[in-house]
Order: C-alpha cells, then sequence, then structure tokens
C-alpha cells in the first residue's frame, strides 16, 4: 500500500531476506543515537535556513529572496539531510516515512469544507524523468521528491488561488500517484 506521496515507489530494494528491520515481527534493541543525530542537524539546518532566509528577504524582494544562492545553498542541504533522514528510518527500522509532505488540513472540517462530490472530481498527472547531472552531487535521486513536493505545493496553492479546490495531491517516483478511487461495482449499487 502506498501513501499519499507513493513512498513505497521510491525504487528502493524491499527484498531484504531475514534483514529484522524489514520483517514482520516487531523490532526491540534499535539504538536510536543516530536516529537523533541525524534530526539534529537536520534541526539545525533549518534554523541556519531561517535565519538565512530572515537575513536574505530584508534585503531583496520574495522572488529574489528565493533565487538568493544562500538560501538555495541550505536548501540543498536540507533536502540532502531529508534523504538522510529517511535513509536510516528505512534501513534501521524498515519504514517509508513520509516526513517531507505537507498538509493544511482542518481537522474539524465543516460541510463548507467538504470536497466536492466525486462526480465532478478528476485527476491530473505530470511526470518527469531524472537522471543524475553531470556534475558529481552529493544528492540521490530521492532528494527530487523534496523538490516536487515542495513545487507540487506552489502547484495546488495557484489552483486555489485560480478558484478551484484541491482534495489532493501527492509526488511518487516510478508511477503515477493513485488516489484512492470509488469501486465501479459500488457506484452501480449506489443508484
Amino acid at each position: 500500500m502506498s501513501d499519499a506521496h507513493g513512498h513505497d515507489d521510491l525504487g528502493h530494494d524491499h527484498e531484504h531476506g531475514d534483514d529484522a528491520a524489514h520483517g514482520p515481527e516487531p523490532l526491540t534493541g534499535v539504538d536510536p543515537e543516530q536516529l537523533h543525530a541525524s534530526v539534529d542537524r537536520l534541526a539545525a539546518a533549518l534554523h541556519r535556513y531561517v535565519d538565512t532566509a530572515v537575513g536574505v528577504r530584508s534585503e531583496f524582494g520574495a522572488h529574489e529572496a528565493d533565487e538568493d544562492p544562500r538560501v538555495l545553498s541550505i536548501e540543498h542541504e536540507v533536502g540532502g539531510l531529508n534523504a538522510e533522514l529517511y535513509d536510516l528510518l528505512h534501513t534501521r527500522l524498515g519504514m517509508h516515512a513520509d516526513l517531507t509532505g505537507m498538509s493544511w488540513g482542518d481537522e474539524d472540517e465543516s460541510d463548507d469544507d467538504a470536497a466536492p462530490s466525486d462526480e465532478v472530481l478528476d485527476s491530473f498527472h505530470l511526470g518527469f524523468v531524472v537522471g543524475p547531472g553531470p556534475a558529481a552531487s552529493d544528492r540521490s535521486l530521492d532528494s527530487v521528491l523534496d523538490v516536487l513536493d515542495s513545487s507540487g505545493a506552489d502547484i495546488a496553492q495557484a489552483l486555489v488561488d485560480a478558484g478551484f479546490e484541491v482534495t489532493e495531491w501527492g509526488v511518487s517516483r516510478g508511477a503515477p500517484v493513485l488516489f484512492e478511487e470509488v469501486d465501479e461495482d459500488d457506484e452501480e449499487g449506489d443508484r
């Protein structure tokens, strides 16, 4: 089963044989020290990002600040640290953590906040074929998901700004994001 971001399709080797971290049994005795250290590095980078973004924004307009090399450098670092944490959680715990997704959902949705009926919903897909660049990079292809996830949030907001309701969106690797659909047999039975 995949989550909204399709992280079970990341191309990682899911055949781990007798590897206890990826097995069906509960996992005990895991030393979380390296995991916490990775989170600490990520948190430090995020704090540097905030400080840098505030400083850059005080010098430039929003668009120029988005493109400032100091900001882009830390965004690149954060993407790499997110990938590092993902890989550690996957290796040590066998989990496919979805820690980079964004959600503005309200838990207390009223009827006014309800999604439009399935009859007027449609899904749209935008695909990319991505490979490593010619220059050496310390970023894995998994970090592409971070870039697409961030861009997806911008696209979703642009659609909302244009008057549409975006009820779901996701990012995946290797296959389109599959959204929960109404079974046609159930649909016919409801008519």
